[in-house]
């Protein structure tokens, strides 16, 4: 791929090969076609990017973002960063467990120091909802001190995004909850009760633009959050039919469930549900009141809107209800 000129604009973003950051990064190389403006995906794995490469106008830079040095230069020539960097587990720690202080507050710190250094000013940066000093999790206090990090810098203009649950093609989300229906009689589900906002993946994508352009936005945290309200129950249960694979649920007192998370906890591997992933769950996700207008989201995309046709190739079932979601 040929260098772009050095007049033109380029914006970086790390955590470009996760769920959000691939959506995003398609978006961005759908729109820049044919401009001069670049993306750069910072990643630690080129590997893991690969996802990305045939995209146009994307640049994969490998560096160890761990290295102030290497993050600093990977940054060289940028005009706005996006920072999608985040772990929903981590090992018990305080105040927070390692990699959680290294994901969200840590690196946090690193870029704004090297931001500063490169002289980029412009940073969007992804948060959560329920992000605060008091929260019952880990992965929420942890969450807002990367956040305090980058507020006590003064020369960055910062627009801090929390977002509830993200949903869309290719979440770990719907796709896990059908999937796990797929071969289970029944869903044994801890934290049936709990509440979520979810956000279709398009429309954060369509708000983090809007925030790389509009200057109004700047200075600002925002909740974003979806057009309805459901509980973790009625999430499962409509991940089950929208597959065609509807499973009896039975939600699990709260004893059992954090056995079941403490047990999950020490499988190998990375763990499906953690101690701290209740302790989360425990406060609703959910928005005060409806975005605010200047992200330009006027209808937000309905989990019903978009799980039918993403859930429904699973089985014969689901693709005719997938069908007829798209009749109606």
């Amino acid at each position: 791929m040929t260098s772009p000129e050095p007049s033109a604009p380029i914006i970086a973003v790390l955590g470009g090969s996760g769920f959000i950051g691939q959506a995003l990064c398609a978006h961005l190389a759908r729109e820049a076609h044919g401009t001069a403006r670049t993306l750069r995906v910072i990643t630690r794995s080129r590997e893991k990017a690969k996802a990305l490469w045939s995209l146009p106008g994307v640049e994969i830079l490998q560096a160890n973002v761990q290295q102030e040095a290497d993050l600093a230069e990977a940054l060289h020539g940028v005009s706005a960063v996006v920072n999608l960097v985040g772990v929903l587990q981590s090992r018990s720690g305080r105040p927070w467990g390692p990699e959680f202080d290294e994901s969200h507050v840590r690196l946090a710190s690193r870029l704004a120091r090297c931001m500063t250094r490169q002289g980029v000013r412009r940073l969007v940066h992804i948060s959560a909802l329920g992000a605060s000093d008091q929260a019952p999790s880990m992965y929420l206090r942890s969450k807002a001190a990367g956040e305090a990090a980058l507020r006590g810098t003064l020369n960055l203009d910062l627009t801090i995004l929390r977002p509830s649950v993200v949903f869309g093609p290719g979440d770990q989300f719907l796709n896990f909850f059908a999937k796990m229906q797929a071969f289970l009689p029944v869903v044994p589900l801890a934290s049936a009760h709990a509440k979520f906002q979810p956000i279709y993946v398009g429309d954060l994508v369509q708000i983090i633009l809007r925030c790389l352009q509009a200057s109004q936005t700047r200075g600002k945290v925002y909740e974003c959050v979806g057009p309805e309200v459901l509980s973790l129950y009625e999430i499962v249960h409509w991940a089950g039919v929208y597959s065609g694979r509807p499973r009896l649920i039975f939600p699990l007192p709260d004893g059992l469930a954090w056995l079941q998370a403490l047990i999950m906890e020490h499988l190998p591997g990375r763990p499906l549900l953690s101690r701290d992933n209740l302790a989360s769950a425990s406060i609703p996700n959910i928005g005060q009141g409806p975005m605010a207008p200047e992200l330009g989201i006027t209808n937000p995309v309905s989990l019903h809107a978009i799980a039918p046709a993403m859930l429904g190739g699973q089985t014969p079932r689901g693709r005719l209800i997938a069908r007829r979601a798209r009749a109606r």
